[in-house]
């Protein structure tokens, strides 16, 4: 584990995008929320806002972090849903593992969900967007970016 004790507290914010690719009737069961299970968005966002808060407990090393704020959002494309997380803490180190490991609950809880309706679900493109705070800021560049 990295030693921040000497480093400042700082604002810190990392956005991160998951993509859930499936068919467009899928995709609009889930978004007017007509699964067998129940309402897909809902457990997936509370889904990512509890996992980015447990980051520390699935990811080893990860130092625990006291999160201001974790927010999950949803888009749909005409065949993907798009998931955003972003994660905010004033802390001597990054929330981006935070962020991503967001994404990644909620896009794994839409997939349970609906793995019923449709086996050929792909969960693609996890990425970091960006990140501020600390010695250096990060944006993503090329395709993709939003």
């Amino acid at each position: 584990m990295i030693d921040t004790g000497g480093k400042a507290a700082t604002r810190r914010v990392a956005r991160a995008r998951a993509r859930v690719v499936a068919s467009a009737s899928l995709l609009q069961q889930i978004q007017r929320g007509r699964l067998p299970k129940g309402d897909c968005l809902a457990a997936a966002q509370v889904a990512g806002i509890m996992a980015a808060k447990n980051t520390p407990a699935l990811v080893p090393l990860c130092h625990p972090l006291r999160l201001s704020h974790v927010a999950i959002d949803f888009t749909f494309g005409e065949r993907f849903l798009e998931i955003t997380c972003v994660a905010r803490a004033t802390e001597a180190t990054g929330v981006e593992m935070e962020a991503l490991v967001g994404c990644a609950a909620a896009a794994l809880t839409v997939y349970d969900m609906a793995k019923t309706q449709e086996q050929g679900i792909v969960i693609a493109d996890l990425r970091l967007l960006e990140k501020t705070g600390g010695k250096k800021d990060y944006r993503a560049k090329g395709p993709g970016r939003r």
